[in-house]
């Protein structure tokens, strides 16, 4: 039994193992790995890409997906006890919470697999599916430099974890105090932009726009980023806020068909946690 809480868990390999099950399921195998199987999913309502493609990946390999609110487990019952009782019926628990210290909690006490869906610390699975596909337009995935634009929050934490992982080289524009430790920081994106191959972005909450507006990634700003660089903004992402319009609708853009691999790869998370023991 395996259980996904942070990339850094993980070794290149796994990463690479995860890429060619991914690979597997597109050919039709796993077809029926859940038959008879029942998974625990914990999400907020407000949940769209990332449940839709768990729930439907579970019932595509013949499960029984049973969700919940995520804030089931912040009620008193001591999170011991809920695992106590899940443990007699789930295959699998796949949980989106803001606290990666009670998903840990829980993982301790679970007997099955454990998927971590999201955290206000990290996001794995969709950092995962990003870098399959890269890994399918790009000669060397590792090799590319990486531009993440935005805060330091889930999103540029979990490159973050990325790339201590896989060794590729990232940077991250943002505001002055928005700083994440332990990579390149610019806070100009014409300056961040130059030799980078990926660029990556987060959305901003509202008050923080102006501390960010010499981050915003335009068309005009990809063309001098390198040649064949790509623009890949982590949904929900808002046209003339972080992004511009015209980027997004540019050759650049990869997001729509990037996402289309988030339903196979969390499908490959699934079985790479629970065909190990």
């Amino acid at each position: 039994m395996r259980t996904l809480l942070r990339l850094t868990d993980l070794q290149p390999s796994d990463i690479y193992e995860i890429f060619h099950i991914a690979d597997e399921i597109k050919m039709g195998k796993y077809t029926d790995f859940l038959n008879g199987k029942s998974a625990v999913l914990f999400f907020p309502y407000s949940s769209i890409r990332t449940r839709v493609t768990f729930e439907k990946g579970i019932y595509l390999f013949g499960g029984q997906p049973i969700l919940f609110s995520n804030d089931a487990l912040d009620k008193k019952e001591d999170l011991k006890d809920v695992c106590g009782y899940l443990n007699n019926w789930a295959d699998l628990i796949i949980v989106r919470h803001k606290d990666i210290q009670l998903i840990e909690k829980l993982a301790g006490y679970s007997k099955v697999p454990l998927i971590n869906a999201m955290t206000d610390r990290n996001h794995p699975c969709e950092i995962l599916s990003d870098m399959y596909s890269l890994s399918k337009i790009r000669s060397n995935f590792v090799d590319d430099k990486y531009l993440f634009c935005g805060q330091s929050g889930n999103i540029g934490l979990a490159w973050k974890e990325a790339s201590q992982v896989m060794g590729f080289e990232l940077s991250q524009c943002c505001g002055v105090g928005y700083e994440m430790e332990g990579v390149n920081i610019y806070h100009n994106i014409k300056d961040a932009i130059k030799g980078k191959d990926i660029i990556c972005t987060d959305s901003l909450p509202a008050g923080l726009l102006n501390d960010f507006r010499d981050c915003q990634v335009t068309k005009e700003i990809m063309d001098m980023a390198n040649k064949h660089a790509v623009f890949n903004p982590c949904p929900p992402f808002y046209r003339g806020e972080e992004v511009s319009d015209e980027v997004i609708d540019s050759e650049y853009f990869v997001g729509y068909e990037f996402k289309k691999n988030l339903l196979v790869v969390q499908q490959a998370v699934i079985i790479w946690c629970m065909t190990h023991q």
